[in-house]
């Protein structure tokens, strides 16, 4: 239903609202109508200091907070930090004119060679929707719009602009839509970013089931569908598709006004669009505006998000923390110490306000008595030279210990290329085996966007601390882990392999002939490795502490019809303060495996000082239980047993205990096309069954066959009992199936 001010406009002039007036702004309309401004944000608002016609990632923008991306905010896996980082970059866009904030992404990291990964938060859906959310609902807290983003299947880089996306209704349901679907459902986002792919051949800008079956007919979504920059390719097909607006603008308006004209597109739908652009207009036109904002606590904001998304790998011996007050030599080797790198290439890159350096920062920390030299060790491009990994070995030789600084370079990630394998620069990589053989006390300190494989030098690191992309504080909140000021508290939310073949979408990314199949179904990450028990450097949910953490009590209480409360009690039983991850699994019993292994469905952070304990308090519902039926087309859940189990990653489970549901209770209609085996596992159809079959010889064959030969006959469709001589007929099938029908009325 559209409102009167709609009404009151021509329809070219509601086209003109569907489509933007520049890059960045929507189209004004007379007086009534204000443009509005939208601008990259994922991790920092990236306000163009001009607005021209063209689209740049590479042109001037003004001085923002860069935040550290949500590969690293995802990692922290603090919803609270995530909102009062949304809640940040809200000021920032207040204080630019901006009216919606162009993030956060969600999409799933289904190959760690996705050149984008740095800019989305985890291969989990639970991980991704409830941290998303909370983004959005800090961005929303102040009236600044939130765009979630790529909406659906947006999984590479490569062939970005029309491959598709080839998955199954089921992986599509269970894997890449539940993060939009949570985000929607519970932040209500005031608008969602569609993807440029196709998915199962059909654009998302065109998509109508994605579009407005799914997002706004199921979930309720009622908000506003934006193309990606570029995405659309038919605007008549988009809008009659559900996409409210197309950015940037194409010139294309009348070709929606020609298509009313001609009766190819209704006129509903053109005021339909406008009325979302205008109800889009209302929302943010509440918003809290502001002059300024407190460029030290947003910098020391994403000092925090940095310092609470690292994660500690590995930390033999207890080498870190050092301390800044000891008398030892320490030698700082890597470019990245002077130099960071910390964000990645393309639409979300951020001028920063101010950059922090781990060189800097360590050297204002540490005591007089703490002796730091620094060598680069090795050239950011890649170009080899000897004389900067010999001076950094001689280096390495006369120190105690050395704080090695590696990473991928600046173009390795990027939006618009995937990478073509996992593996650190070799130059790096021979560098560390150098440093390795004349000092045992190596800490590696990791920058980069996505998963790097460390299976083939990580023995040659007593320590290893992933920084990922830190923003603009990350070089100070390296020294604060280093040091040991704040303990590691960051988990991963991505499987680190052991290879690259061994990643589940291997023989399938990115694809051939246009088409990235998804093959690998819902086996993603932990998902696959955990089901086939295939070694890991580092399980999903990893991360160690400067503390040590025990589980106990774990408690799963009955609340209702189907729903639970599970309970876990967490000490610190080490000699530092610090923060735990506790993460909740469930794993359904079965003989043999038709879903993941286990699958996350509940976290949280709790932060306790030496010998103090929480309690850590878990919600389940019949949604975590539940399977998408193809059959139903629908969640299902179908009665059983699930282990609970609680744990510090997916592979270090400390405390199971266990639930059983009756299931939903809804019974499948049964049709002649049900196995057999589905008619006696049905209760109403087996009492059919033995009621109407019982003085057939079909029944009594039965009987008398062999386990071999019963076993055959329950996959069988029951029509097809009709050619085997065994006295049943189409009319006994249509009875039976008529009978049950009857019977589920009742």
């Amino acid at each position: 239903m559209t409102s009167d001010r709609i009404s009151e406009l021509t329809l070219a002039e509601q086209a003109s609202l569907t489509s933007g007036a520049t890059s960045w702004t929507t189209t004004p309309v007379r007086d009534a109508v204000r443009a509005l401004t939208l601008s990259d944000g994922p991790h920092g608002i990236r306000r163009p200091a001009e607005d021209g016609p063209g689209v740049s990632f590479l042109g001037a923008s003004l001085p923002a907070t860069c935040y550290p991306p949500a590969v690293t905010l995802g990692s922290s896996w603090d919803t609270d930090l995530a909102r009062r980082v949304g809640t940040a970059l809200a000021r920032e866009a207040s204080v630019f004119g901006v009216d919606v904030v162009l993030g956060p992404g969600v999409n799933i990291k289904r190959s760690p060679l996705c050149g984008r990964n740095f800019e989305y938060l985890s291969e989990d859906p639970h991980v991704s929707g409830r941290m998303g959310a909370a983004v959005v609902t800090g961005i929303q807290s102040l009236g600044i719009g939130a765009c979630v983003k790529h909406f659906a299947a947006n999984n590479q880089e490569t062939e970005r602009m029309r491959v598709s996306a080839d998955v199954d209704e089921r992986t599509l349901r269970e894997l890449y839509l539940p993060a939009f679907e949570h985000i929607v459902r519970e932040a209500a986002p005031y608008t969602v970013m569609c993807s440029y792919n196709r998915v199962n051949g059909v654009h998302a800008s065109q998509h109508r089931e994605l579009l407005t079956g799914i997002l706004r007919e199921e979930w309720g979504f009622d908000g506003l569908v934006m193309s990606d920059w570029g995405a659309v390719n038919d605007r008549v097909a988009a809008l009659a598709a559900g996409l409210d607006l197309e950015m940037p603008p194409t010139g294309t308006d009348d070709e929606i006004v020609t298509a009313v004209e001609e009766g190819r597109l209704e006129a509903a739908a053109v005021a339909t669009a406008a009325e979302r652009v205008l109800r889009l207009r209302d929302r943010v036109d509440r918003a809290e505006r502001l002059a300024a904002w407190d460029t030290d606590a947003h910098h020391e904001l994403a000092r925090e998000a940095a310092r609470d998304g690292a994660v500690l790998l590995k930390n033999d011996g207890g080498l870190l923390p050092l301390d800044p007050q000891a008398n030892q030599r320490v030698a700082v080797i890597g470019e990245f110490a002077r130099t960071p790198r910390y964000q990645g290439h393309g639409s979300s890159r951020v001028t920063p306000t101010r950059v922090d350096t781990a060189w800097d920062a360590l050297r204002a920390q540490a005591g007089p008595d703490l002796a730091l030299a620094f060598a680069p060790g090795f050239t950011l491009d890649g170009a080899p030279d000897a004389v900067l990994a010999t001076e950094a070995v001689a280096l390495a030789a006369e120190s105690d210990t050395v704080l090695l600084f590696l990473g991928l370079p600046d173009t390795a990630e990027t939006e618009g290329l995937d990478r073509a394998d996992i593996a650190l620069p070799a130059e790096q990589v021979e560098l560390l085996r150098h440093v390795a053989a004349v000092c045992p006390r190596v800490a590696v300190v990791l920058a980069n966007g996505s998963v790097v494989s460390v299976a083939e030098w990580q023995d040659d690191a007593a320590a290893v601390l992933e920084t990922w992309l830190g923003g603009q504080a990350g070089g100070s909140a390296v020294a604060d882990l280093l040091f040991g000021a704040h303990s590691p508290s960051g988990k991963l939310t991505e499987s680190i392999p052991l290879r690259l073949q061994d990643t589940p979408s291997y023989p399938h990314f990115p694809g051939q002939d246009g088409h990235s199949v998804y093959g690998e179904g819902r086996y993603v990450g932990y998902r696959h490795y955990d089901t086939v028990d295939l070694p890991v450097a580092y399980p999903f949910g990893h991360g160690l502490s400067y503390t040590t953490f025990r589980y106990d009590d774990l408690e799963v209480e009955r609340t209702g019809e189907n729903t639970w409360t599970a309970r876990v009690t967490v000490t610190n039983t080490g000699p530092r303060g610090g923060a735990e991850v506790v993460q909740l699994y469930l794993a359904v019993d079965e003989p043999r495996p038709t879903r993941p292994r286990h699958e996350l469905r509940g976290f949280a952070k709790l932060r306790l000082e030496p010998g103090a304990s929480g309690r850590a308090e878990f919600h389940l519902t019949g949604r975590d239980l539940a399977r998408w039926s193809t059959t139903r087309g629908g969640w299902r859940i179908d009665p059983g047993t699930f282990t609970v189990e609680v744990g510090a990653s997916s592979r270090d489970i400390r405390l199971r205990s266990w639930l059983r549901t009756p299931g939903d209770g809804v019974l499948d209609p049964l049709t002649p096309q049900s196995s057999l085996g589905e008619w006696l596992a049905h209760p109403i159809g087996s009492a059919v069954l033995a009621e109407h079959l019982a003085d057939l010889p079909f029944a009594s064959t039965l009987a008398e066959s062999d386990a071999q030969l019963l076993a055959t006959a329950v996959q069988v469709p029951l029509l097809k009992f009709t050619g085997f001589g065994l006295g049943v007929t189409r009319a006994h099938i249509t009875a039976l199936v008529a009978e049950v029908a009857e019977r589920q009325k009742r």
